[in-house]
């Protein structure tokens, strides 16, 4: 989609496969400009979930249909400030998740999401 900044490299910007969407790892860029918005880690983390957000819809889906997350991050410092913006966007849903630190994400991002999400269903079953 073009609502959402374009892969940085020889990928789709999603897969659809066996009713779930693979959405490859987004960053906070600005798809009109393809540069990451200014602001620091929140900003970033605020782009990149528009981004996933506009990948999502293009493929058939929503955040309230993501069942797993990946989540990257520079400094592990800023865990608790991402994780209650994180919280905030999925509004109530918690997919399953892992968070990694990395030495460096693409373009100098300082976060960087990937995310599988069950196409055309609205309310996929918690595991509990």
């Amino acid at each position: 989609t073009e609502l959402a900044a374009k892969a940085a490299g020889p990928y789709w910007q999603s897969i659809i496969h066996g009713g779930l969407v693979y959405v490859s790892g987004v960053v906070g860029a600005c798809p009109r400009k393809m540069a990451l918005v200014e602001g620091g880690v929140l900003a970033q983390v605020s782009m990149a979930f528009a981004n996933m957000e506009a990948v999502l819809k293009a493929s058939g889906s929503s955040l309230s249909n993501v069942i797993k997350t990946t989540v990257y991050m520079t400094k592990m410092s800023d865990f608790a400030e991402v994780n209650a913006l994180y919280a905030e966007k999925f509004n109530g849903h918690k997919p399953a998740r892992s968070c990694l630190a990395a030495a460096e994400l693409p373009k100098g991002a300082l976060f960087e999401i990937d995310c599988i999400a069950v196409v055309n269903d609205s309310s996929p079953a918690a595991s509990k």
